[in-house]
């Protein structure tokens, strides 16, 4: 993949204080554009936006909770007046809850989980809309889930917000292409903050499932998952939209060893 391959444009990661969204955001910077880095945790939010100006980028912190409208629309506000515009918008945040039985889970669960994921990607996706549809080009990234589309166990509420975000970007992407905007999903199988918290909880199932894997290991959310991300939001991706990639190592292709321990 060529160098440089976001010079002037503008992106939004959410949830990039860690994990896939921090490598992302990197990546994106390393490729020349200019990054609002958002979060609810300010202090790891600070320092990589610090870290992507240390190394020669652009880079803004912005305290965003993606649950509250009003703070998702004041992130695309707040881009489009410090760069002019907002070309590349990655819905990644998500704060993570403990596995448990379908019949446990409660609506609060349910309602949670579809403002973080659905409805923070749809109030995203309607901000950015006019602004990449005047300008005529626009890179909307939502980052999915296999849990999603292989229905795991213990993670109901998060599957189906997730495969709603999937859903939502497939129609965007129908609706959005005669203005020049793509929109992708990704599906990734990476070593995140989410997955160590796993490794901690339940060690065994962790390395059963990523023997499972076709490679034999999770993904490096900088090495194995942000140059997706880059590739998606560059000009080399102008005719790629509504699609789903799944950066997994082949996870998807035959499922995972996925029982996990559920207490009735």
């Amino acid at each position: 993949m060529r160098e440089n391959l976001l010079a002037g444009r503008s992106a939004i990661v959410t949830g990039a204080s860690d994990g896939i969204g921090r490598a992302m955001a990197k990546r994106l910077a390393r490729e020349g554009a200019a990054v609002l880095v958002t979060d609810i945790d300010d202090k790891q939010g600070e320092a990589v936006a610090a870290a992507i100006r240390d190394a020669g980028g652009r880079a803004e912190y912005q305290h965003v909770d993606v649950t509250r409208r009003e703070d998702v629309e004041g992130m695309v506000g707040h881009c489009l007046a410090r760069w002019g515009s907002v070309d590349i918008l990655i819905n990644n945040a998500y704060r993570g809850q403990p596995p448990e039985r379908l019949e446990n889970k409660s609506d609060e669960d349910f309602e949670q989980n579809l403002r973080m994921n659905f409805w923070a990607g749809k109030w995203s996706m309607l901000a950015v809309y006019p602004h990449m549809r005047e300008r005529g080009w626009g890179r909307i990234i939502n980052i999915c889930s296999l849990n999603g589309v292989n229905a795991h166990m213990g993670t109901a509420s998060y599957n189906i917000s997730k495969e709603a975000l999937r859903s939502l970007t497939r129609s965007a992407a129908r609706e959005w292409a005669p203005y020049g905007i793509c929109c992708n999903v990704i599906c990734p199988a990476a070593i995140s903050s989410a997955f160590r918290r796993f490794e901690e909880a339940q060690p065994d199932l962790a390395a059963a499932t990523q023997a499972a894997n076709p490679m034999g290991r999770m993904g490096d959310p900088e090495r194995d998952i942000a140059g997706v991300a880059a590739f998606l939001a560059s000009e080399d991706a102008r005719y790629l939209t509504g699609n789903t990639l799944y950066v997994d190592g082949g996870g998807h292709i035959n499922g995972v060893a996925w029982v996990p321990d559920l207490p009735e």
